[in-house]
């Protein structure tokens, strides 16, 4: 992998820009739809707040059962959770939103039979809105929601072509209720039933509803604390920060103002593996054959975006 004179990344022949993913912000009127004073009205999705109450009231039962199930369910509940994580972080975030790396067939499957057991929209949506996240990151069109109406209609402009052109995605969309019901809820919930005789009952609300709880949560936090707490070493002019908690909890996902000064890079960190189990898996997928092409930013290229726009932290 070589620097070019233009600031971008030149890895196994392919070039790539710095700063692909961010493209020239909107103005703000172009990303309020003509509003020149910026207001919006906001909207409260009954549904979804009956629905994640729900979820939560269920997960906080979960905690009380934690004592009665067989050590093996923590074990497997945990391994339900990295799974999940991978499909998101590895998955739908590195490999298919950011192309960052390659993947053959049997990793993308295993990624999206993953990214099913996240239950956080198909890989295609994900992909999607995510893009339109990094585009449209300083204004108000971020994806926080997928009821976002900004967010489908800034969608519909993006080239997702790609995407399309993969058939395990295309698959993944075409049967993600399916999948959705079989990894996220029956598969966590039936192993610990069959192989070491737990309850259905323990097993259901702790492998499925309490794994899928965090695991939500995790993921909601790169998007939030991530953007509000923390140092940004990298670009101090955007709202995305650099924070431990979340990096530990999202598996490496929260070193956010690098990632979102350099969204190309595999590793979403300066740091290589260190914090980082999402980037040791991809490097593992790589050793095994699996996984190639990995972009990274040059460390020239890092320390001279810290001298230009960072806040002087690192």
């Amino acid at each position: 992998m070589v620097s070019v004179s233009d600031g971008s990344v030149a890895q196994n022949g392919e070039r790539v820009t710095s700063e692909p993913a961010t493209a020239e912000m909107p103005k703000p009127s172009e990303a309020l739809n003509g509003d020149a004073k910026g207001k919006r009205t906001q909207y409260i999705v009954w549904r979804n707040v009956i629905l994640m109450t729900l979820l939560h009231a269920g997960a906080v039962y979960s905690v009380f059962l934690i004592p009665k199930a067989h050590p093996f369910t923590w074990i497997w509940s945990y391994l339900c959770f990295l799974m999940t994580a991978l499909g998101v972080t590895a998955g739908a975030h590195r490999l298919w939103s950011h192309r960052s790396y390659k993947a053959k067939l049997p990793l993308r499957v295993f990624l999206a039979a993953a990214n099913s057991m996240a239950f956080q929209n198909d890989i295609f949506e994900w992909s999607r809105d995510h893009r339109v996240h990094h585009k449209y990151s300083e204004t108000d069109a971020i994806p926080t929601m997928p009821s976002h109406r900004d967010v489908i209609e800034r969608g519909k402009k993006l080239d997702v072509s790609d995407l399309l052109a993969d058939p395990v995605v295309v698959f993944q969309r075409k049967y993600y209720k399916t999948s959705v019901l079989v990894m996220c809820f029956m598969v966590p919930m039936l192993v610990p039933w069959y192989f070491w005789g737990e309850s259905l009952w323990n097993s259901y609300f702790l492998s499925s509803i309490l794994r899928y709880t965090v695991s939500l949560n995790v993921t909601w936090l790169v998007n939030s604390a991530a953007h509000l707490y923390g140092n940004r070493p990298y670009d101090k002019n955007i709202s995305p920060r650099e924070n431990r908690f979340v990096t530990f909890g999202a598996i490496g996902e929260g070193f956010h103002n690098y990632h979102h000064t350099f969204p190309f890079d595999y590793s979403t960190s300066e740091f290589g593996l260190r914090f980082n189990p999402t980037t040791c898996f991809i490097d593992l997928m790589c050793w095994l054959g699996l996984a190639s092409n990995r972009k990274r930013a040059t460390p020239e290229m890092v320390q001279a975006r810290k001298l230009r726009t960072g806040d002087g932290s690192a």
